[in-house]
């Protein structure tokens, strides 16, 4: 099939799926707009295995303004909702040391052990030289991402995008100011197209005939498991100092990580499982959470730029592409901030002055290049 649109994206995770959804509110239509994802379905791969938790205090200085307007954002009150996408919902980050030191940032709280063991009294396991305190953040919420993920789809698909699954792009050349782009059984000619395609990023833009950013795919492993006594319905969120582990409730058991950062090609990643069992083996030192068992594990790939900050801009060399990628575990925490603007960029040209000028540029793809 033909297609003829304004705007291409490519990559139907959230930030493809968000930015499909702000193109559609801004132009008060979604015509125009065409979004290829190469899976059977969107947010396959890294945007279906979330944490849900939207830290504002959690990463570099622009991912952590990204994060505060995309949290207000999703807190907003929306008519048109069934039920809440975010919610209030404390995260303590807890460690000892220059480690824990490492991640005060304006917002958080310090705890002493004490309170540390007020709010997460399963940590009275571990010893002291390694759980001397903690940071308290009171802004974070929790998000229903299933439920997010939806949203932006029915908001584009309303206005009239037009959604192609099962189309990978495979190819693309420049004719007459547009780009002529293979994508599945489409043939879709664009006069802008946006790289949102996560750990593909840098391979997709080369079909474009764009140098790589050296957008690195980490690999990053969750589990479910059971507990033997249920964690209170108000329990925070559980982060060791310097992404070494974390946990959360999840009913009547628990969401743990190893929150590791592991090198991997571009794939629908995997668990290993000798790293979950080493996590449940620590966590069974360090807390007394009580794990009898692990009832599902997965794993995504957070794509990083080398300096951890989200790359959202045009490229400096091909005309006509913009990237929207290197989210890196920030996807959904800065995704409608990333989505307002990628818009921006597309319909005005340059960043608007909701964001300030320093993180509109630590943003540019630019940065990357020599």
């Amino acid at each position: 099939m033909d297609l003829d649109c304004d705007v291409l994206v490519i990559g139907g995770g959230i930030a493809g799926l968000s930015l499909a959804s702000e193109l559609a509110r801004r132009r008060g239509t979604g015509a125009g707009v065409v979004l290829a994802e190469a899976e059977p379905r969107p947010a396959h791969h890294t945007s279906g295995r979330s944490a849900e938790q939207l830290i504002p205090s959690y990463g570099p200085a622009p991912v952590r303004e990204l994060t505060e307007l995309t949290v207000a954002a999703l807190l907003a009150p929306d008519p048109d909702a069934e039920r809440p996408v975010a919610w209030p919902s404390t995260v303590v980050v807890v460690g000892a040391g220059e480690a824990l030191r490492a991640e005060a940032v304006p917002g958080t709280t310090a705890l002493d052990r004490e309170a540390v063991l007020g709010l997460c009294p399963e940590l009275a396991c571990a010893p002291a030289a390694e759980i001397e305190g903690g940071l308290l953040d009171t802004t974070s919420v929790r998000t229903d991402a299933a439920a997010l993920v939806g949203r932006h789809r029915r908001v584009a698909e309303a206005a009239g995008a037009r959604i192609l699954l099962r189309a990978p792009v495979t190819a693309a050349a420049r004719d007459d100011g547009a780009w002529i782009v293979r994508a599945g059984t489409h043939r879709v000619r664009a006069r802008q197209v946006v790289v949102a395609a996560g750990a593909w990023a840098d391979a997709v833009a080369g079909l474009f005939g764009a140098a790589p950013l050296g957008l690195v795919p980490l690999r990053r492993t969750a589990a479910l498991v059971r507990l033997a006594r249920p964690l209170a319905e108000d329990h925070p969120m559980v982060v060791a100092a310097g992404d070494a582990w974390y946990y959360r409730r999840a009913g009547a058991g628990a969401l743990v990580s190893p929150a590791e950062a592991v090198p991997s090609e571009p794939c629908d990643a995997r668990p290993v499982a000798a790293d979950v069992d080493a996590l449940v083996a620590r966590l069974d030192e360090l807390t007394c959470l009580g794990i009898t068992g692990v009832e599902r594990a997965w794993t995504g790939l957070r794509t990083e730029a080398a300096d951890g900050v989200p790359v959202c801009g045009p490229d400096p060399e091909v005309p006509g592409l913009l990237w929207l990628a290197g989210q890196s575990g920030y996807g959904f925490q800065t995704s409608t901030a990333m989505a307002r603007a990628a818009a921006d960029l597309l319909l005005e040209g340059a960043v608007g002055p909701w964001c300030t000028p320093a993180t509109a540029a630590a943003l540019d793809p630019a940065r990357l290049r020599g």
